[in-house]
């Protein structure tokens, strides 16, 4: 019997490769660059990376269309990820600015609405016997939800400055994990 989660019994693929050591540090000076860039031009650099994302979308949705020909299994889902793939590219690659607003604040609402849901499930929970600190968590977690809801656009360039903190970080981690590493 193979166990699919760990590779057992299955040649080559017991345990995984670790990444190169250049290939980490390229990307942790990448993740510190893109960090820098968000903070200094969060417009600019946030336009930029819509228009990677909708030349993505674009060309995976092509990608997963062409694989058709070869493949016709999950025929229905194929067909449904390719074309909204190279609708959602198309249509961000038209309106690279409108995109920029949208996209951000749109997840900005879905953090928001996600916060309210958990909220009430802390809450719920926190009167249910699971203690003072989960009905506190959820009043917080309600309160932070109400305001990326009410203030979208000003959650999501907030989104920006904390996606730019945490590849700042998660960048010059990646460089000191390069450094260390051996070999």
């Amino acid at each position: 019997m193979v166990d699919a989660t760990s590779g057992i019994g299955t040649p080559g693929l017991a345990r995984l490769a670790p990444l190169p050591r250049w290939l980490v540090l390229l990307q942790g000076i990448i993740a510190l660059a893109l960090g820098i860039l968000l903070l200094a031009y969060p417009v600019g650099t946030l336009v930029v990376l819509i228009i990677f994302l909708g030349a993505y979308w674009l060309v995976n949705g092509i990608f997963v269309l062409a694989s058709l020909f070869s493949d016709r299994s999950d025929l229905g889902w194929k067909l449904l990820v390719g074309i909204l793939g190279i609708l959602g590219g198309i249509l961000l690659l038209v309106y690279p600015l409108y995109s920029t607003i949208l996209i951000p604040t749109i997840l900005a609402i879905l953090i928001g609405v996600e916060g309210l849901l958990i909220g009430v499930v802390q809450l719920a929970r926190g009167f249910g016997g699971a203690g003072w600190g989960a009905g506190i968590l959820g009043i917080v977690s309600i309160i932070f939800g109400i305001i990326l809801i009410a203030n979208p656009f000003v959650a999501a360039i907030g989104l920006v400055v904390v996606f730019a903190i945490l590849a700042i970080v998660g960048g010059i981690l990646a460089i000191i994990f390069a450094i260390r590493m051996p070999g």
